[in-house]
């Protein structure tokens, strides 16, 4: 639940382009265009500011920051994942969008008003030199708003989820979705900044809500929108949806088939002294 790209030839946590199309139609309304205006206010986004959106996805929040921006503004959408970045490129031609690293930015000291990522910064393999890198490319007076998902207890659907794969196909297929709620501790996400150098961070829990169409739609798009496509046959597949089905019932509100839980976040906001 966050894009997690490439790095050169490495092909951890790359998904396909139809996983990246999935990702796009069912994780990005079930998910992360609610975060994506509370993000922008969350960076104090102006008029004819330039902000960059690291690890941008197919780039939700990046568009948002667009609208915030105009007129005069520019935004930059960074990711790893080349099929991601076409997705984003097909939405939003008009912005610009590269490929590149979080923990090595391609960009010049001091050239962003604001830095935003949403739920990228548990993916990369160097939080800390990723951290550095988003305050470095601030300007005096930018700021940096980072969004991760809070702790995996607090999201009863996703324990539930993570509880089934678990029993269904082991520790390691259930460890990726475990993944995506890494940093779900407020001091351990403060402790990063801290050892970021970055001051003044302020932390605050947010909550929000999973929503998918169905149970059959949630199960698709954790397993062929995620890196799991890459780990599960059709065979286990059709197993999980089968258990799913009736394991997660309780998640269905009644009379729509739809799903609906909790799943709050972490914002963690910090302003570059001027």
């Amino acid at each position: 639940m966050g894009s997690e790209p490439r790095t050169g030839g490495d092909l951890k946590g790359q998904v396909t382009r139809s996983a990246a199309e999935i990702y796009d139609g069912f994780f990005v309304p079930a998910l992360f265009r609610q975060w994506a205006p509370r993000m922008a206010e969350a960076a104090r986004l102006a008029p004819g500011e330039r902000v960059l959106d690291i690890a941008c996805g197919t780039g939700v929040l990046a568009r948002e920051a667009a609208l915030r921006v105009a007129p005069g503004g520019a935004v930059v959408g960074l990711d790893r994942n080349v099929d991601m970045l076409a997705v984003a490129e097909r939405r939003a031609p008009e912005l610009e969008w590269r490929l590149g690293r979080a923990e090595a930015l391609p960009f010049a000291d001091a050239s962003f008003d604001a830095a935003v990522g949403q739920f990228g910064l548990m993916f990369f393999e160097d939080r800390i030199a990723a951290l550095r890198e988003q305050w470095r490319v601030l300007k005096p007076g930018g700021r940096l708003a980072v969004a991760v998902w809070g702790a995996l207890e607090q999201s009863p659907g996703y324990a539930a989820m993570a509880a089934l794969l678990r029993d269904l196909f082991g520790p390691r297929i259930a460890n990726e979705l475990r993944a995506p709620f890494a940093l779900g501790d407020a001091a351990a996400l403060r402790a990063l900044f801290d050892q970021a150098g970055i001051p003044g961070v302020e932390i605050e829990s947010v909550a929000g809500e999973a929503r998918f169409p169905s149970i059959q739609a949630w199960v698709e798009t954790d397993v062929k929108g995620w890196t799991l496509a890459e780990l599960l046959d059709e065979a286990q597949y059709a197993t999980l949806l089968r258990e799913a089905e009736q394991r997660l019932a309780g998640f269905v509100q009644p009379g729509t088939g739809q799903v609906a839980f909790g799943i709050p976040a972490i914002l963690a906001t910090a302003t570059r002294p001027a």
